[in-house]
């Protein structure tokens, strides 16, 4: 990276005095995890047998054979450069969150969200709060409605909507596999998962001059029901396992990683985890990533024997409520039978 695309980043994350950062340089393994090897790997096109073994086990699997071209996955993520390479100001103005009509908004520091799902783009007050990240959030429901005059975002859109498409096939395909095991019914099946919620993550992990002191997003659960994970070829995801450990879940080519949500760790009564997760930054890479998130229905009632009911709609609020009043996601902890809290 040139000096002058440090201008791309939001201000906070540029270096006062740029470091000499090689590209080249091979980024060090790190000391407080290991190689995920023994992460399942789910063949979506031959058998499915083992996918709820997975999902108890680990919370999370790999996935091939998903049906996705590479060269959309290839694309999406040229252009998802481009864009990222664009003066910070220039994103603003392109994504500005102000304005309610646009299926794409920009967003950096946190991941949390708004209640209408999309992104916070707000200032951390400090550097403690900071997450070293960068990202679109693509309402996919409402992408197809607006069109850009600019050719890089309406090809870009176009791309998010057909990948949109790819990933709303494979959360159905999975969750069938799911609901099954855990013997939900056929207006359950329905309610559960709602391929109408579904929205996209594209983020940047830009370089960190001090990686040690940040992370590109500090450890959580997701609040879906499923998450989908693209990641390109530079590590940086970490997953805490069931041995208590933090393990890298590093990239393989063309695959991607489903990991189990808070929804369906309720909806399966605690027999499905949502797995704790987080990601490194890089001193001499940058890295992307497109994350698929869906949930359920706005209005569909969670039965569990763990956990009083509940919609999406009531967690969601909840969790907006923990992070204005406390500062951190207490998820599912506030809806358990057994919880103390008020």
């Amino acid at each position: 990276m040139s000096e002058s695309n440090f201008e791309s980043y939001p201000p906070l994350f540029r270096p006062v005095n740029i470091p000499s950062l090689d590209r080249d340089r091979p980024e060090t393994l790190s000391k407080l995890a290991v190689d995920a090897a023994n992460i399942p790997v789910i063949d979506l096109q031959c058998t499915t047998s083992c996918m709820s073994e997975a999902c108890r086990n680990w919370g999370l699997f790999r996935m091939v054979n998903h049906g996705i071209p590479i060269t959309l996955l290839n694309q999406i993520e040229e252009h998802a450069i481009k864009l990222f390479s664009l003066p910070y100001e220039t994103k603003i103005a392109f994504f500005s969150s102000n304005n309610n009509n646009t299926p794409i908004s920009y967003f950096w520091g946190t991941p949390a969200l708004t209640p209408s799902g999309s992104a916070i783009p707000q200032k951390p007050n400090n550097q403690q709060s900071l997450q070293w990240m960068e990202g679109f959030n693509v309402s996919l429901s409402q992408l197809s409605h607006l069109h850009y005059q600019d050719l890089l975002l309406e090809t870009f859109r176009c791309l998010l909507e057909e990948y949109g498409k790819h990933q709303g096939r494979l959360a159905t395909s999975i969750f069938k596999v799911l609901a099954s095991d855990l013997n939900l019914g056929p207006l359950q099946t329905q309610s559960h998962l709602s391929v109408a919620t579904g929205l996209l993550r594209v983020y940047r992990y830009p370089r960190c001059h001090e990686p040690e002191g940040a992370w590109g997003i500090d450890v959580h659960t997701d609040s879906s029901v499923l998450s989908i994970i693209h990641q390109d070829e530079v590590g940086g995801l970490q997953v805490y396992s069931k041995d208590h450990q933090w393990l890298d879940v590093n990239p393989h080519p063309n695959t991607l990683i489903v990991n189990i949500g808070d929804m369906l760790q309720a909806m399966s009564d605690d027999k499905y985890m949502s797995v704790k997760h987080r990601v490194k930054v890089n001193k001499h890479k940058e890295r992307i990533s497109i994350g698929y998130f869906v949930f359920p229905a706005e209005d569909a009632i969670i039965h569990s024997t763990n956990y009083k009911p509940f919609t999406y709609a009531d967690f969601r609020a909840q969790v907006q409520h923990d992070l204005k009043t406390v500062g951190i996601k207490t998820g599912l902890q506030k809806f358990k039978f057994t919880t103390q809290f008020s």
